[in-house]
């Protein structure tokens, strides 16, 4: 087990967490809840900066204005799985190997990946302090059926309650491998319900349970992740089912309501449980919006999947009260692998000195409205077709680099755009040319990152180049694959 591995293997280190989080023992310990929702651009709340026009979402509205929004917060992966990996570990996904979506196709060159037990999460480090560790909705960090150690309850969560897949029939809950998807711990489990309702459930069950001591909730929602279906919508995935219905309007706008709602439950749990002067709650999405979803904002370019700002640019929002001045807008510049050091310093925990994290610690700019030091910001992309993509953020400026007509898995035929964001947060003017010696500098250090993060990455099993499979097979694969599990059923 993961959890006793990490006590033997790292006893010196734990103990000393364990003296650093115990000095003050008997005062309350700061509760934490993450709360991630899934395929949610920018202009997902309907409050300002990010100003949903299509419908209202008075939970997150509430959230923000008792608390702080983030204007300049971004994934680390403009997909699911990547941005999962690197907020678990704290680390960019490319170290973890997870670089792509863990893709449900037996055979596909991402199937087998996931998180291995090397891996330091955020939840085991909370574990060995004292606390309760929870995770309720998608895990989408491996198959644990085929790879036993990608469990969430083998990385610190001790509560699980969801679903490993990339995403769930809302009513059904058949996963995108289709096989029925939904687990209490390690057991599967036939349960009716709407999967956000079942979400919304069981958040509240497990800070019901902890209420008399330290907990950390990490609620991975699966709304507004495609299928889109409302609560009284039919089953779309199951036997005999092989097309999904085009997103609709209405649709969309029932699932994030319902989600809208879970947010305020547990807002609303929190304060009638009086703890809301000792818990700190974030809330923001793992990429940017899926198109036709009503949730990507019209200032930014790109969607889900593009390395442009519209695919990973998030809403983020930030509550403590007491502790966070209401009604605030802070415009410091954050990433999801920042979450895991940020939480680590409100509870007084110290990572590990072997693992070191990627992301940095945001309290100043929560807490105090400082302003961060500049730092650089990358990230890689890899599509369910092989296809990649690069990108580097300093200060205003934004390296973008693309491979367009590469063999899956390669990094052929550079293509390098530049662009000023405080002057083009659309991305519409490339200054690659106009400004050769910025967009030398950027890319050669985007190049040594690149290096760095490969050379260190975790061994996985599969890849591309080593598959030699093209997304034209996999794609005729992933086809049979799905007629033949309809079938048989």
């Amino acid at each position: 087990m993961l959890y006793s591995r990490l006590i033997k293997n790292r006893s010196v280190v734990i103990v000393f967490v364990l003296f650093c989080t115990s000095v003050s023992i008997q005062a309350a310990k700061p509760n934490i809840i993450i709360i991630m929702v899934d395929d949610m651009g920018f202009a997902g709340p309907s409050i300002e900066p990010y100003g949903n026009p299509h419908y209202q979402t008075p939970g997150m509205d509430q959230l923000a204005r008792e608390g702080l929004r983030f204007s300049d917060f971004h994934s680390s992966g403009n997909v699911c799985s990547p941005t999962r990996a690197g907020l678990v570990t704290g680390r960019y996904q490319q170290r973890v190997g997870v670089e792509a979506v863990i893709h449900p196709l037996p055979g596909h060159p991402e199937h087998l990946k996931g998180l291995h037990e090397e891996e330091v999460t955020f939840a085991e480090l909370f574990k060995a302090a004292g606390y309760a560790t929870g995770i309720v909705g998608k895990w989408h960090l491996g198959y644990p059926e085929e790879t036993p150690e990608y469990h969430p309850q083998n990385h610190g969560f001790d509560y699980f309650r969801g679903y490993h897949s990339g995403n769930i029939d809302y009513i059904n809950h058949w996963g995108d491998h289709y096989e029925h998807d939904w687990w209490h711990g390690k057991k599967e489990t036939e349960e009716e319900g709407y999967t956000t309702h079942l979400i919304n459930k069981y958040a509240l069950e497990f800070i019901d349970q902890n209420k008399d001591k330290p907990f950390c909730l990490y609620v991975a929602h699966e709304s507004p992740h495609s299928p889109v279906q409302g609560p009284n919508d039919p089953i779309q995935r199951g036997p005999g089912m092989t097309k999904r219905i085009t997103p609709h309007e209405e649709a969309m706008k029932q699932m994030i309501l319902e989600m809208d709602k879970g947010v305020a439950q547990i807002r609303d749990k929190v304060v009638e449980l009086g703890l809301d002067k000792n818990t700190f709650i974030l809330f923001f999405s793992d990429n940017g919006d899926a198109p036709k979803t009503a949730t990507g904002s019209p200032k930014f370019r790109g969607h889900k999947g593009s390395l442009y700002e519209g695919g990973h640019r998030v809403p983020a929002i930030a509550w403590w009260p007491g502790k966070i001045a209401p009604d605030s807008q802070t415009e410091a510049l954050g990433i999801s692998i920042d979450v895991m050091p940020t939480i680590l310093a409100i509870a007084d925990i110290e990572p590990l000195n072997d693992r070191p994290l990627d992301g940095v610690d945001l309290s100043p700019a929560i807490f105090d409205q400082q302003t961060m030091p500049p730092r650089p910001l990358y990230w890689a992309s890899l599509s369910n077709g092989g296809q990649r993509s690069e990108a580097m953020r300093y200060e205003p400026w934004k390296l973008v680099v693309n491979h367009p007509g590469a063999r899956e898995g390669t990094y052929e035929n550079e293509k390098v755009e530049l662009y000023r964001l405080d002057r083009d947060p659309g991305e519409q003017n490339d200054l690659a040319l106009e400004e050769p010696e910025q967009t030398s500098i950027m890319l050669k250090a985007l190049k040594a990152w690149l290096t760095d993060v490969t050379e260190t990455a975790t061994l996985q099993p599969g890849g591309w180049i080593e598959s030699g499979l093209t997304s034209e097979q996999t794609g005729v694969m992933f086809k049979e694959f799905r007629d033949v599990r309809q079938n048989s059923y």
